[in-house]
């Protein structure tokens, strides 16, 4: 009854969210006119601040805003107010979407009741180039994720279940191996398969669906190393159900409390963005959010791993406790 019932909760935050277009205007514009306060008001319009005109285009190239908008008064002149917007090719459809808005906006405002043809306001839009972010871009880093967190957990709860019900475990107490040998060992073992299949996915998105790797091989070793960190940490939440499982039965609910909430809210399928406001916090505390984050940002920004401290720091963070956790639990037989 659980688990339908989350799924209900949460495909209905997303059907009452709508459109986001993420906006912010330059430090030096004048916002206090009609077409300003107006947006304000507009449903599905996200006004950013705090950010340096620097940061502003930055982000308008990498699709992580839709849009820059400039306000400027005129004093001499037929026009009483000036509007630049500044859109990139990373998110075309929002952009039009916001001139379509702005436009019903200024054209009402230019009408004069008496004159009918009074030009109070006068719009621009200039248009910066930039790689375009397509929808395979945003899912394929997700199913990554999804991959990943699901052979770390299912896979490594089955197999290490498998081997203390048949007494392999139990051998291994007679010889002078430690319990995190154990652990580290059937987690590294793994690795090398389960990276055989992200690549797998990373060359197939590629090629045959236009999956931006911005630096190429180069891009593609970065996200793999990702997944190989990620895949360590997710194993040791399987340890942990192995450890805590008392028949192979109780595997599958034990694994899908863990897996579950990460699938639905990690930016998976859809951006943690179209949830209400007082769930996004607890989207960011999962350990694949971060994953997913880091993956969207190696391929498409090509960010560095030094630039990724917060991402990789916080599911590092997660390991520590995981592992910590795994350890303790850890039975023999």
């Amino acid at each position: 009854m659980l688990f339908p019932l989350i799924f209900i909760l949460v495909f209905g935050f997303i059907g009452n969210s709508v459109l986001e277009v993420k906006v912010s205007t330059t430090e030096n514009s004048q916002l206090d006119n009609p077409v300003y306060a107006k947006l304000i008001e507009s449903r599905g319009l996200k006004f950013i601040g705090g950010m340096t005109r620097e940061e502003m285009d930055a982000s308008l190239k990498k699709g992580n805003l839709d849009a820059i908008l400039h306000f400027e008064s005129v004093e001499a002149g037929p026009s009483k107010y000036k509007i630049e917007m500044i859109t990139s090719s990373a998110s075309a459809d929002k952009a039009a979407m916001l001139k379509l808005i702005i436009e019903n906006i200024v054209n009402e405002l230019n009408i004069d009741p008496e004159t009918m043809n009074s030009q109070n306001v006068v719009f621009k839009q200039t248009r910066v180039q930039a790689r375009k972010y397509t929808m395979i871009d945003f899912i394929l880093p997700g199913q990554l994720g999804f991959s990943i967190l699901s052979v770390g957990v299912f896979g490594t709860a089955f197999v290490f279940f498998n081997l203390r019900q048949t007494l392999v475990i139990k051998r291994f107490f007679a010889t002078p191996i430690r319990k995190p040998y154990i652990i580290l060992g059937e987690a590294l073992s793994r690795i090398v398969f389960s990276l055989l299949g992200s690549l797998f996915i990373i060359v197939i998105g590629y090629y045959a669906f236009g999956f931006t790797l911005v630096n190429g091989v180069v891009t593609a070793i970065t996200m793999l190393f990702l997944a190989a960190i990620g895949l360590i940490v997710f194993m040791g939440f399987g340890f942990i159900i192995s450890g805590v499982a008392q028949n192979e039965s109780m595997i599958p609910p034990l694994a899908n409390t863990i897996t579950l909430p990460q699938f639905l809210l990690s930016g998976t399928f859809f951006p943690i963005t179209a949830f209400p406001e007082w769930l996004q916090p607890f989207c960011k505390i999962l350990p694949l959010t971060h994953l997913n984050e880091a993956l969207r940002m190696v391929a498409f920004e090509g960010a560095s791993l030094a630039s990724l401290w917060l991402q990789i720091g916080v599911v590092l963070l997660w390991g520590v406790v995981v592992y910590a956790l795994s350890i303790r639990f850890f039975r023999w037989e």
